[in-house]
């Protein structure tokens, strides 16, 4: 967190702002990131391209000469939390104006697709909004309005937008760290009745298999060890091999495999439904594909399931569960889980609590329902009460806690491979992250960022392990 965060709006999860210093131009652009790893990727290639433009990125927003917000539609009041914090950069507008000092203000992301001109209307400080299928258009947006124009790019992009976007030298990616995201696929074609991503990202759509190898092999060369494949259906993700054939994400993973030097394979987040034979395959074959699946199933009940447009049941779900585990019985599975969708009762809820007791949860999420203009969930008759919304929510937690803790614990004694990413709180700590996504603090040296180690873990905190060397 940047010292400039609280100025924007108050904590909240998955808040994340960019700041990496590259150029040498005086004009600065701060960024603030809202919501997926999507959106921290997309923030990074966002800045990659206004380097190209001149513009030097920077943690303090005061003397940027560009804030843009990259927003998310997810959570609750996500629109309203923007304007609160575009009401705040007003006030600088202002403060820096009264000061001879320009700042342009710009929206991007989710909230911006949604919103559109409306934004303009309810928020006059903004000079730009940019919708997330066409933030490659972002520099010359920006050139626009500094001519005067107010602009508002929200149309789907006929063009390829990573076509236009450029690659970060290997001196920034290595400065960025050695781990990485890579979005690989956009976009929803489910129309979960509960979800706004078709609306605001669009249809499903996959990048073509050289773009990412080569991506791929960009970040590799520059310091990147572990790479995470983002997507909103990431394993809907499709191409085409070298032969002409056919790809699925578990043929690009084969292919990603391949890359020396790219030690660790991750992807998220995936739908039930594209979880096919060759992907769990990838999971059996490749000791590069770290043994963590993040698949989530949202309830238990076949009949809000229904009511929810999943297109599987409980059984389809724990079925696939089996045969992902005899594929690799090491993995660690998280998953989603929504409470008090319209008409949840207690049985349907009480089947959610079953289904999770058979999973066993390594980690979770859960949310109670909040209803999304423009989707059929809002229209749904039955909508559940907060305070039982409230009160089961706090029940479903409990539950994942509790798993959460003994999959932590179970890991006390055991010798594993840990990458290490960057310094810890203590002296002479270093934060690694385990095969299962876990947080890991070792007693290590600064020089040892990048190494994969063996450690024997020691002890667990809230939401961490503690190891020592062998």
């Amino acid at each position: 967190m940047t010292k400039d965060s609280a100025l924007l709006d108050a904590p909240q999860p998955n808040v994340l702002e960019i700041g990496m210093r590259d150029g040498s131009n005086s004009r600065k652009v701060f960024i603030k990131t809202y919501g997926c790893q999507m959106n921290v990727y997309d923030s990074t290639r966002m800045s990659d391209a206004l380097a190209r433009d001149g513009y030097e990125t920077t943690e303090d927003m005061e003397e940027a000469d560009l804030v843009l917000l990259n927003t998310c539609h997810i959570r609750e009041k996500a629109a309203e939390k923007v304007y609160s914090a575009l009401g705040r950069l007003r006030e600088m507008k202002k403060r820096k104006a009264a000061d001879g000092r320009d700042l342009m203000i710009g929206v991007t992301g989710c909230v911006a697709q949604a919103e559109g001109e409306e934004i303009l209307r309810r928020a006059p400080a903004v000079d730009v909004v940019i919708g997330p299928q066409t933030y490659h258009r972002l520099p010359d947006a920006l050139r626009r309005a500094k001519e005067g124009e107010r602009v508002v790019d929200t149309e789907y992009a006929i063009e390829d937008k990573f076509e236009h976007l450029p690659i970060a030298e290997s001196t920034k990616i290595r400065a960025r760290g050695v781990t990485a995201f890579l979005t690989v696929q956009e976009g929803c074609d489910k129309f979960c009745t509960f979800c706004v991503v078709p609306y605001t990202r669009g249809s499903e759509v996959s990048r073509p298999v050289a773009q990412i190898v080569e991506e791929a092999q960009k970040l590799v060369d520059g310091g990147v060890r572990e790479i995470t494949l983002l997507g909103q259906n990431v394993n809907a993700w499709h191409g085409t091999g070298p032969k002409g054939e056919a790809w699925s994400l578990g043929d690009l993973l084969y292919r990603l495999a391949e890359i020396p030097g790219l030690a660790r394979l991750r992807y998220t987040t995936s739908h039930p439904r594209d979880m096919d034979d060759r992907l769990i395959a990838a999971h059996r074959d490749l000791r590069t594909l770290m043994p963590y699946l993040h698949l989530p199933v949202q309830s238990g009940s076949d009949r809000i399931l229904k009511a929810m447009n999943r297109r599987h049941t409980a059984a389809e779900y724990l079925a696939l569960i089996e045969k992902i585990r005899a594929a690799r019985p090491d993995i660690a599975l998280s998953g989603d889980f929504i409470v008090g969708f319209p008409g949840e009762t207690e049985q349907d809820f009480a089947d959610t609590l079953r289904l999770v007791e058979e999973v066993n949860y390594a980690q979770a999420f859960s949310f109670k329902y909040s209803t999304r203009p423009g989707t059929p969930g809002a229209e749904l008759k039955g909508q559940v009460p907060e305070e039982i919304k409230a009160e089961r929510l706090e029940r479903l937690q409990a539950l994942l806690l509790k798993q959460q803790h003994a999959f932590a614990d179970a890991c006390v004694g055991k010798v594993v491979d840990i990458l290490l990413e960057k310094p810890g709180r203590m002296p002479g700590q270093l934060i690694g992250r385990s095969p299962w996504l876990q947080s890991v603090n070792v007693d290590a040296k600064a020089s040892q960022i990048g190494d994969i180690i063996n450690v024997r873990i020691t002890g667990t905190s809230t939401n961490s392990l503690f190891a020592e060397l062998l």
